[in-house]
């Protein structure tokens, strides 16, 4: 099968530090390569992929100094795309809803991927308007907003399994909070929480621009004293390491989370993981096997314990079944033959209409 994979040009593919769509993207690149399918990738230049690259801009855009608005960039790639698009059976969006009216022509040979919160009242007319582009959802509660959308499925995130494998150190003395500093992720549930049990607390995330001053205001002033460290973002390396050698993951966001990817980045590490319920959290966590989901703050400290007593190879092992790259890249090509199908019908419909209007002609002629 013939792919196009278009990717967010923010961060490379895969990215250097954060950045979880072009994580995802670039894993199921790779794995759908590994089947022996023809992928092109469009992305940033600075890209790494075993297939095609067509770089749209010569480097991610976030380490551009010059670059003040991504929309020029994301319309000249779009201009490349559709350039090129009887080259490909198959256009996989992972940049949100800009392609819609470029690419409605071709609606059943495009599916994207929505990667973000999608409770947002001006999304609902959006996909109203146009309810013939395929969606895949990420999780289940990502969908209840926009239940009526046009699903082609629900594909959970995996990662290649020899990504960040279990760690053999026994020396596990802190909790490990992941990701990005922002009022919905809650770190400053993480700190209170680790302040209470009394363990140590290692905090490795990113802080946007936009959450400066939250951080600065709400987050900083919390770091002060013992128990809580602020490492900053980490890279892929450094996070087998990071989540290997934790005790647990906390992950007490606040938001309707549309998947949580370092949820699973802990699960391969075999660390289980402490979630509140929030979107995808009960989907991703299997209760009591790979961690626990809670609904308040008393809770959380009270399982704290039984987070940790939980036994890690059986929390690798449920990863191995439920979040790999290679399961992720089954259920996308099954629904990339459905599209397929479903377009190859149509067009077969659309080739006899006419021989059908014709016979119906010559019966009227000779009735």
């Amino acid at each position: 099968m013939k792919i196009a994979q278009i990717a967010p040009l923010i961060e490379s593919v895969p990215p250097r530090l954060y950045g979880g769509t072009e994580r995802i993207v670039s894993y199921l690149t790779e794995e759908l390569v590994a089947l022996g399918h023809d992928v092109t990738l469009f992305a940033s230049g600075d890209s790494v992929t075993a297939a095609h690259l067509v770089p749209c801009v010569p480097q991610a855009l976030r380490l551009n100094a010059n670059v003040r608005d991504p929309i020029p960039y994301y319309m000249l790639m779009l201009d490349r795309v559709h350039q090129q698009l009887d080259d490909f059976d198959i256009l996989h969006f992972h940049i949100d809803q800009f392609q819609f009216p470029l690419f409605r022509q071709v609606a059943q040979r495009t599916v994207t991927t929505l990667h973000g919160r999608q409770d947002l009242p001006d999304l609902v007319p959006l996909y109203i308007g146009f309810d013939d582009m395929p969606l895949v959802s990420i999780s289940n509660s990502q969908r209840h907003p926009i239940s009526d959308a046009n699903f082609a499925g629900t594909v959970y995130h995996g990662l290649p399994a020899g990504l960040l494998p279990p760690s053999t150190h026994m020396k596990r003395d802190y909790l490990a909070f992941l990701g990005r500093i922002s009022p919905e992720k809650r770190p400053d549930r993480a700190i209170a929480i680790a302040r209470a049990a009394g363990i140590p607390l290692k905090i490795a995330a990113k802080v946007d621009r936009a959450d400066e001053l939250y951080f600065r205001t709400q987050i900083e002033p919390l770091l002060e004293g013992t128990g809580v460290e602020f490492i900053g973002e980490i890279d892929e390396h450094q996070k087998a390491t990071f989540l290997g050698d934790a005790l647990a993951l906390l992950f007490p966001v606040d938001w309707p989370e549309p998947f949580g990817l370092s949820m699973i980045e802990a699960m391969s590490c075999g660390t289980p993981v402490l979630g509140f319920n929030c979107g995808s959290v009960p989907e991703v966590i299997d209760n009591g096997v790979t961690g626990m989901v809670v609904n308040t703050m008393d809770e959380a400290v009270l399982a704290l314990p039984l987070v940790i007593a939980l036994d890690r190879k059986k929390v690798r092992a449920r990863f191995e079944q439920r979040f790999s790259a290679a399961r992720m890249a089954r259920d996308y090509i099954k629904i990339y033959s459905e599209l397929q199908a479903a377009s190859a019908a149509t067009l077969s419909r659309n080739r006899l209409m006419p021989d059908q209007i014709n016979e119906k002609r010559h019966r009227a002629s000779i009735s």
